[in-house]
């Protein structure tokens, strides 16, 4: 199956479970692509004693999995140039729905 995961914010656990869930599907052989939008965008390097954010988002990309982060979202924090990840627009979100035969929101 391919998943589309959108993650919307950078709080520790919700961000750090999302990314445990991305992972986890790869694992189960699912194809997954996350879109990182408004706050999410600032989840690379986020860390914390319980829900390493940083660690599971790094497990993700070596093991296959595809990170698109909000140009515009990017811009705003003026990280646009910080992230190892490819700036992306809204319609690269759009053809992340219409890839995905499901798509979840954190």
């Amino acid at each position: 199956m391919k998943i589309g995961i959108i993650i919307e914010t950078k709080e520790h656990e919700k961000a750090w479970n999302a990314f445990r869930f991305a992972v986890n599907a790869i694992k189960h052989s699912h194809e997954v692509k996350v879109f990182l939008m408004g706050e999410a965008v600032e989840c690379e390097g986020l860390t914390h004693d319980k829900y390493n954010v940083d660690q599971q988002l790094r497990k993700f990309i070596e093991i296959g999995g595809e990170l698109l982060a909000c140009g515009t979202c990017l811009k705003s924090r003026q990280l646009d140039s910080a992230t190892s990840c490819p700036i992306s627009t809204m319609d690269d979100c759009l053809e992340m729905v219409l890839w995905a035969d499901k798509t979840v929101t954190f």
